[in-house]
């Protein structure tokens, strides 16, 4: 079976109708087509065998001019009588021999005398000859006087009349099947992170437009949480903020202790676990998609490494332009490759861009991390004993917010093991 929706109601229209016009053509050939044939023939064999009796009971019409007449403008036959010579071998049988089957053996049951026909030759008259004694009867009858002849008509209009109504029926079938598209296409732009159709509307049939209306209110519900949810992080950080510069600020006032300095790292810290708290929920925020160029991140990634003494090498197959949020997707690379910085020395990334699809995977020669654990790293605020999970703040959240801007987009983060000895980040999303 087709996997389109379209396809699939194409089929389920065009197929009962097909075995419709089958059932009913192979009734109407076995049974009327060949009913009118048999009638139609026993018909013509009796009219042969009324001019064999009527040469053969007036023998004193020498030259058979009475039968020849009436044969003529009673029947509708024209006959000759010919010399007793043998009749001519039996021709070849056409393909499909309903006319020549039916006849003959009408013939054969009727008149039960040596007899030769020809149903192939002109198209529309067919050549009986028939043995008398003394003589040979030659008769050309027209077809439709021994054959149902016009049963294409029925056809034609059976076809004909089949294809109109599907021209009619298929543009009204994609106009059903088009408002389930754009459904479709609405969620998978929800998906990616993209914005809605700006032609989007419930329509098409009653359940169409409640599946439309369901999906608007569901993306407004999560919009409004994921609203909620950030304003809610920024408000506490915000607060927590507030009271961490006061401590700053009565850590100066207090003089200089060796206590302060050991607060004042202390202090720093809890900044930047707010820091992270602030981009983790940033992760999540709305992002109107826009234009990524690759080839100018990837040399500021190699700036970056020469500051931090690392061997970086990087590789781009296809578009160097993508189509993602920039600012969330700059801040996933950062976040995967950083860790890679950071805990390896010797990183290599390539790209590959084709049809829709990008394919990063970020490869280093680090500790790695345990395949038992590489979904565990995911998990907000969770730290390995190797600090793999670690972003700048110590928090735990760096790959975590990289696989939500991944999936945010449509796409995925999965961990394996790298050929450089340490771990390999693999990252797909739609661009």
């Amino acid at each position: 079976m087709p996997k389109r929706l379209y396809a699939r109601s194409l089929i389920i229209v065009i197929t009962p109708m097909i075995l419709l016009q089958s059932v009913v053509t192979l009734v109407f050939m076995e049974r009327h087509w060949q009913t009118v044939t048999q009638r139609l023939s026993t018909a013509t064999t009796r009219d042969l065998a009324a001019i064999i009796d009527m040469i053969e009971s007036y023998p004193h019409d020498a030259d058979y001019s009475n039968a020849i007449r009436i044969a003529q403008e009673r029947l509708s036959m024209k006959i000759d009588i010919l010399p007793p010579d043998p009749l001519p071998p039996p021709g070849r049988k056409p393909f499909f021999s309903i006319l020549d089957q039916i006849l003959s053996a009408e013939i054969t049951r009727r008149i039960d005398r040596p007899f030769w026909i020809d149903t192939v030759g002109d198209s529309d008259v067919l050549e009986v000859r028939i043995q008398l004694e003394g003589k040979v009867l030659r008769a050309f009858i027209r077809r439709n006087q021994a054959y149902a002849s016009n049963t294409h008509i029925f056809l034609v209009w059976m076809v004909g009349t089949s294809l109109v109504l599907l021209m009619i029926a298929i543009p009204f079938l994609r106009n059903q099947i088009k408002p389930i598209l754009k459904l479709a296409e609405a969620a998978e732009s929800f998906g990616k992170g993209r914005p809605m159709p700006q032609d989007f509307r419930p329509r098409g049939a009653e359940e169409v437009r409640r599946a439309g209306l369901a999906f608007i209110q569901m993306r407004e519900r999560i919009e409004r949480q994921i609203e909620q949810r950030t304003a809610m992080l920024s408000g506490v950080s915000h607060d927590l903020r507030t009271i961490l510069t006061r401590f700053k600020l009565q850590l100066a006032l207090s003089g200089s202790k060796p206590d302060i300095a050991a607060l004042n790292r202390d202090i720093d810290d809890m900044q930047s676990m707010l820091e992270g708290y602030l981009e983790f929920a940033r992760g999540e925020a709305a992002e109107d998609p826009g234009r990524f160029d690759l080839a100018g991140y990837f040399e500021t990634l190699g700036k970056e490494a020469e500051l931090r003494q690392r061997g970086l090498t990087t590789s781009l197959a296809g578009d160097p332009t993508i189509h993602v949020r920039p600012n969330a997707f700059s801040r996933l690379l950062a976040n995967v490759v950083g860790n890679a910085l950071r805990y390896a020395e010797n990183i290599r990334v390539d790209a590959v861009h084709t049809r829709g699809s990008l394919t990063v995977i970020v490869d280093d020669d680090g500790p790695g991390v345990p395949e038992e654990r590489r979904e565990d790293v995911f998990k907000p605020f969770v730290r390995l004993d190797e600090a793999r999970n670690l972003d700048s703040s110590g928090t735990g959240l760096g790959l975590p917010i990289a696989r939500d801007i991944a999936r945010s987009h449509g796409g995925d983060i999965t961990l394996d093991n790298s050929p450089l000895g340490g771990l390999r980040v693999i990252i797909r999303v739609p661009a």
